[in-house]
C-alpha cells in the first residue's frame, strides 16, 4: 500500500546499494526523506513538490526557473520556454521530477536509476506523477543511447554514497550530454566536494571542454574552498540564476580563474 501520508515510524528496506530508509516528517502530513545507507538522498512532500528542503535542489529549482524564463527553449520546444522532453540521471525520490510535473504540467520526464529495489520502493511508497517514466540501469551508459538532440533539460544527480561516479564525470560523459540536448537545452549536474574542491574543478574543465558555455552556482562560502558541500554546475544555455544571500554564481572569466588550469577528465581506455 503506497503511503500518501506519514506512517508512525520510518520504512526500512533492504535495496541493491545495501538499506534504503523512509522516514516520516513529523511536521508534514505527505513529507519524506529518502536515505540510503544513512545517506540522505531526497526529501519529498508529496502535497507539495515545490517544498524542496535542500540549499542545492533549490538551486536546481531556480536554474530551472531561469532557464525557462529566458527563452531559450531548446528546438521543437515551446516558445514560452516549457520543455518538451526532460533526462533526470539519478532518480532518488523523484524530487526535481515532481517539480517538473508541477511547473509544466504533461511534460516527458524519463528518470534513469541504477537500483531496481529503490525504484520499487518509490514506485510503491511514493508513487511517481504522470508523465514520469523510471528506466533502470546505468546512467552513462542509457545516455549514450540515447538520440541526439533528443532533450531540453537533463539533469545528473548521480552518486555512490556521497561520491560522484567517475563514469558521469568525464569528458566521455560531459559530451554525450552534449548530443542529446537540443539546441538551447541546458545540462545541470549536482556536485559535491571538500576543499581545495579539487574535484569540482577537474570537472568544470571537463564540462567546458564540451559545451561552449558553463556555470557555476553554489554557496560562495563552498566555491571559495572554505567548506564542504554541494555546488550546481550548469551548461549550454545557461541562464543568469538568480541567487540568495551568501551564493554565488560564476561565469565566462570567472569559472576559467575558478578552475585553475585544470584538465578534462578522461575515460580510462577501454
Amino acid at each position: 500500500m503506497a503511503t500518501h501520508g506519514n506512517r508512525g515510524a520510518p520504512l526500512v528496506v533492504t535495496v541493491a546499494s545495501g538499506q534504503a530508509e523512509l522516514r516520516p516528517d513529523p511536521a508534514r502530513p505527505q513529507g519524506w526523506t529518502l536515505l540510503v545507507n544513512d545517506v540522505p538522498q531526497s526529501y519529498v512532500d508529496l502535497a507539495d513538490p515545490e517544498r524542496l528542503e535542500f540549499p542545492y535542489v533549490r538551486q536546481i529549482g531556480r536554474a530551472l526557473r531561469a532557464w525557462s524564463a529566458s527563452g531559450r527553449t531548446a528546438s521543437g520546444g515551446t516558445a514560452s520556454g516549457v520543455p518538451n522532453r526532460i533526462l533526470h540521471l539519478g532518480g532518488g525520490a523523484l524530487t526535481v521530477p515532481r517539480l517538473a510535473a508541477r511547473w509544466w504540467p504533461g511534460v516527458a520526464q524519463k528518470v534513469v536509476e541504477l537500483d531496481p529495489l529503490l525504484v520499487d520502493l518509490v514506485r510503491r511508497e511514493l508513487p511517481p506523477p504522470p508523465g514520469v517514466e523510471i528506466e533502470v540501469g546505468d546512467a552513462r551508459a542509457i545516455l549514450e543511447t540515447e538520440d541526439p538532440r533528443g532533450y531540453d533539460l537533463i539533469v545528473a544527480d548521480v552518486f555512490d554514497g556521497a561520491a560522484t561516479p567517475v563514469s558521469v564525470a568525464t569528458l566521455g560523459f560531459a559530451s554525450a550530454a552534449a548530443r542529446a540536448l537540443r539546441p538551447g537545452g541546458l545540462l545541470i549536474m549536482n556536485v559535491t566536494d571538500v576543499p581545495p574542491l579539487a574535484w569540482t574543478r577537474i570537472q568544470v574543465a571537463t564540462v567546458r571542454a564540451a559545451f561552449d558555455r558553463a556555470g557555476l552556482l553554489g554557496p560562495a562560502a563552498v566555491l571559495r574552498g572554505r567548506r564542504a558541500g554541494n555546488v550546481v554546475l550548469l551548461a549550454g544555455a545557461v541562464p543568469r540564476v538568480p541567487t540568495e544571500r551568501d551564493e554565488r554564481l560564476l561565469r565566462a572569466g570567472e569559472l576559467v580563474v575558478f578552475s585553475g588550469g585544470a584538465r578534462p577528465r578522461l575515460d580510462a581506455p577501454r
